[in-house]
């Protein structure tokens, strides 16, 4: 298993998944795992107002965008990525890559590459 594979999370507002999705599916990313998350950074939350009394709202939904490639280069995905979140305002969000040492698709037993391919 000589085969880099490359992790890449994207934290984002909700409203950007959809284009993220679309632009990110242009490229050649087949797979995705997606989940709702709370989070906070340099916003630090919001004040809201629940019948007339402000409410710090310090966690604000997010959503998580999880990917693995190894075909694909890293840095388009990352690109990709900044060009349809930028916005140039706090809560664009944050990209991590890591390294991935092997995956293993429990159905087939397939690990490395041929786990991440979309063959039957």
């Amino acid at each position: 298993m000589s085969v880099k594979m490359t992790k890449i999370d994207i934290i984002t507002r909700q409203g950007k998944f959809e284009d993220l999705k679309e632009a990110l599916g242009k490229i050649g990313i087949t797979g995705m795992t997606v989940s709702q998350v709370l989070g906070c950074g340099m916003q630090k939350g919001l004040t809201e107002y629940y019948r007339g009394v402000p409410v710090e709202v310090n966690l604000l939904p997010k959503v998580r965008i999880e990917v693995v490639v190894c075909e694909i280069p890293v840095d388009l995905v990352v690109e990709t990525a900044q060009k349809v979140l930028r916005t140039g305002k706090i809560g664009d969000g944050k990209i991590f890559v890591y390294e991935v040492a092997n995956v293993i698709k429990i159905r087939t037993g397939e690990q490395g590459r041929d786990a991440l391919q979309d063959h039957e």
